[in-house]
């Protein structure tokens, strides 16, 4: 954990991963944009996103983003990455104001190679990349 930007979120970020109904991991994305860049901010939520699919064997169009606007169990910075056949899950975002800028946290069923997400994350977004394992 030497290498970790942010100890308390990487705490609170492995704390939910704890054992449920599937194995999670977990990506911190570090961004260096502000709240009134939320536009660049939801593009960098879909790369992720669309990263995390792939990675995990899915096909990135065949997967939607489900915001919860209708549902009191999501806050307005909680996302998840679905599939279109089976409205199965893909990944969960929160997008985390902290410091001036945000953190994007995503989990996901464990499986896919951790080291080789955080790269693409890292080399496709430009932001710093904490693997969070479960």
């Amino acid at each position: 954990m030497e290498d970790v930007q942010d100890p308390e979120l990487y705490q609170r970020t492995a704390a939910l991963l704890e054992p449920g109904e599937i194995e999670l991991d977990g990506l911190v994305v570090h961004t260096d944009l502000a709240s009134e860049a939320d536009v660049e901010m939801q593009e960098a939520t879909l790369t992720v996103g669309d990263l995390i699919a792939e990675h995990a064997g899915h096909d990135p169009t065949d997967t939607y983003v489900y915001s919860g606007n209708d549902s009191p169990e999501f806050a307005s910075n909680q996302h998840q990455g679905k599939t279109l056949a089976d409205d199965g899950f893909v990944w969960e975002c929160q997008q985390l104001l902290r410091a001036g800028s945000y953190d994007l946290v995503f989990y996901f069923e464990s499986g896919p190679d951790l080291a080789a997400l955080a790269a693409a994350v890292s080399e496709d977004t430009g932001f710093a990349t904490t693997v969070v394992e479960g």
